[in-house]
């Protein structure tokens, strides 16, 4: 920054200047959780945070949100940060800022409700290493689903801020399901509960100025609480609803340091602070510590997440939201299907069907989990769908919507839709009319007994509990079990200036540098060649590895499959043998030709298996395992669950296309796996 700008400053910050307004706005900070999970899908980690820590604790926000969400998961699953740690950590370096939150009521930081002996010990041990506001709220704005945790809650002395999920049915505030009437009503019922402030909830920023200066209004005068305004940018409406909801008497609002502000995220601070110097709410927030922050982040922080960043769109705003109402994250997770389907090009169906299933479904709020699950059904429709046949495929989560394991929704859910997919349903075909939770066994006790010693205090059973799968995976990794993958392991700066300057080579056709002053060694039987792809050009690498072949240091063991199929396994130290060698060539080759055209629908999910007479189950998208229903031996019947698999966090049970026997598994619990890949045979 330069010398004039810090004088500047000060002048801004000057007591003379700046008398101390008589109602400050509060602020609560979402950069350490929102921003990076709405900006780049929640990878932020905690050494990474540390470095403005203690700034930030020094600016005096109402809180700052560092934890909840999709951290929790995303977290032990991609970054091997064990979640809990995070807490503790930070904990040292805010000493008096505090601790915020996201819970989702009954569903905790997960995608479907847990038992109740889950909830009270999850609100417990959040309490415990470190958490102070628990921002709570339910996809359904059923508060039955807040009925186990906001007593604990309240037990351990903490903030319960009560939320409302914000949601339309027309273009602005009003119809017949989310009025005025609805939001202040549901208001009522948080006071109710012992609330100790309100959170209006609008996750995708379809909140109008003129609606939010309404509805501020309208509960400042219906409650005595504070009213908290969450609003995301994704519409661009979001600052002009700020402003409104401020001349409104809002008590907080939202808001993230500028790195981690607008797109799908949320209106950055900075400008918000500027606007109100010299009226009764300003926030007194130093400008000069902000930009500091401001620096560290954009120089030193945000480069190592570029690559997650979506530089595709020059824009950053999406009107289209205000069509589809389809919040950010839900947003970058059906492009990611769809992509990976090669079926992009069928997203404008995906949104043409969404308002649709959204009002098949309950025409509910559009928030994690059912944001997800109104999203990856509408996308199996699209997909898996005839004219004749609807709702071909139906997700797990979709069928406990229908029994009522969510809650209940805005209005019924269409009859017809509700029947197929509770036929079959293990609970029953009835829908429950209760609380969720009373129809949920206790769960941990079973867990326990499943993970054993793996799990070494309760924090480790609760993580277990909540993920069984990847939660496995990754106690394994915590305690020296399996090897942490390299995809997983944090990168530095430096790492990120050698990426760009390979890259920078590879356009300037440099990507092989030759020491002309030592001769070349010579290529040996383990040369393999890699089309390399930077950007829109095509690169033909030799690659040999030095010293020879590789050797396993451990054999994983082998997938149980068919006797006939199964290989001998390996051994520790054995040699795997090269494949054939491939002429190299260390220049350029020719652009890659264009992709053959796709079929009109993605591959099926039986076909004759690969050099068998058996029939194989194969993945119709990619995701991953999360249970094979049957085993190799097993007689199944047409229709009987061979297999689960998991995508876009959603489950979706893969049927047995005949009768037979189950002869070969091809992948285990935990496994990814990509569309067409052969998941079991039958014989």
């Amino acid at each position: 920054m330069s010398e004039h700008g810090r004088i500047h400053m000060c002048e801004i910050n000057c007591e003379k200047e700046r008398p101390k307004a008589k109602n400050p706005l509060k602020i609560m900070d979402l950069s350490l959780r929102d921003g990076h999970q709405s900006l780049f899908a929640t990878r932020g980690r905690t050494e990474d945070m540390i470095p403005v820590a203690e700034r930030m604790d020094a600016v005096g926000f109402w809180a700052v949100e560092v934890w909840g969400g999709a951290t929790f998961d995303s977290m032990h699953r991609f970054l091997n940060e064990d979640p809990w740690e995070r807490i503790r950590t930070l904990k040292r370096y805010f000493k008096k800022t505090p601790f915020s939150m996201l819970l989702r009521g009954q569903n905790l930081v997960g995608y479907r409700n847990y038992a109740d002996d889950v909830a009270k010990a999850f609100v417990n041990r959040a309490c415990e290493n470190g958490m102070d506001v628990f921002r709570t709220f339910d996809a359904l704005n059923d508060y039955r689903n807040f009925e186990a945790v906001v007593p604990v809650i309240k037990s351990c002395g903490k903030h319960f801020q009560g939320s409302i999920c914000y949601s339309l049915t027309e273009p602005r505030m009003g119809g017949t399901v989310y009025t005025l009437e609805y939001y202040v009503n549901k208001a009522k019922e948080l006071v109710d509960l012992g609330a100790d402030s309100i959170c209006i909830k609008d996750m995708a920023g379809l909140m109008a100025p003129y609606d939010a200066f309404d509805l501020v209004k309208a509960l400042k005068e219906s409650v005595d609480i504070p009213i908290n305004l969450h609003s995301h940018f994704t519409s661009g409406m979001a600052p002009m609803t700020h402003l409104k909801a401020v001349e409104a008497g809002v008590d907080i609002l939202d808001t993230c340091l500028t790195p981690y502000a607008y797109r799908t995220s949320h209106p950055a601070l900075e400008p918000m602070v500027m606007s109100l110097i010299g009226t009764d709410r300003d926030t007194g927030f130093d400008i000069e510590t902000l930009a500091s922050i401001n620096e560290t982040l954009e120089k030193e922080i945000l480069p190592k997440y570029r690559h997650l960043l979506d530089d595709t769109k020059v824009s950053v705003i999406d009107i289209n939201v205000l069509l589809h109402q389809t919040p950010g994250g839900m947003l970058s997770n059906l492009v990611n299907q769809l992509r990976d389907m090669d079926a992009l090009d069928r997203l404008s169906e995906v949104f043409e069907q969404l308002p649709r299933v959204r009002k098949e479904l309950g025409q509910i709020p559009l928030v994690t989990p059912t944001s997800q699950i109104v999203g990856t059904q509408t996308v199996n429709n699209v997909l898996f769908d005839t004219p004749e046949d609807r709702y071909k495929m139906i997700t797990a989560q979709v069928k406990d919507l229908c029994y009522g394991l969510y809650g209940k929704t805005a209005v019924p859910i269409d009859p017809e839709v509700q029947k197929k997919a509770l036929k079959g349903y293990e609970r029953g075909e009835e829908p429950i009319t209760c609380r969720p939770a009373e129809v949920l066994k206790p769960e941990l006790d079973a867990a326990r007994a499943e993970i054993k010693d793996l799990a070494v205090d309760e924090d480790d059973l609760i993580l277990y509990t909540l993920f069984p799968v990847t939660g496995k995976k990754f106690l394994q990794r915590k305690y020296g079990k399996e090897t942490v993958p390299e995809s997983m392991k944090a990168i530095t700066l430096e790492d990120v200036k050698r990426q760009a300057e390979i890259v920078r080579k590879a356009k300037a056709g440099e990507l092989v540098e030759r020491n002309s002053d030592r001769d070349l060694p010579e290529k040996t039987d383990c040369l393999r060649t890699f089309n390399v792809f930077v950007e829109d050009e095509c690169f033909e690498v030799g690659v040999d590895e030095v010293g020879g072949a590789p050797v396993i240091a451990y054999a994983q063991p082998a997938q149980v499959q068919s006797q006939a199929a199964a290989p001998a396994p390996a051994q520790q130290g054995t040699r795997v043998p090269p494949p054939p060698a491939r002429a190299a060539a260390a220049a350029p080759a020719p652009r890659a030709a264009a992709p053959a055209p796709r079929a009109e629908k993605p591959a099926p999910a039986a076909a004759p298996a690969k050099g068998g007479s058996g029939v194989g189950v194969k993945a119709p998208m990619p995701g991953m395992i999360i249970k094979y229903e049957k085993g190799v031996g097993d007689a199944v019947k047409k229709g009987d669950t061979v297999v689960v698999l998991e995508a876009m966090k959603m489950e979706n049970a893969l049927p047995s296309p005949v009768d037979g026997v189950i002869t070969a598994l091809k992948f285990g619990s935990g496994d990814s796996v990509s569309k067409g890949d052969l998941l079991a045979v039958i014989e």
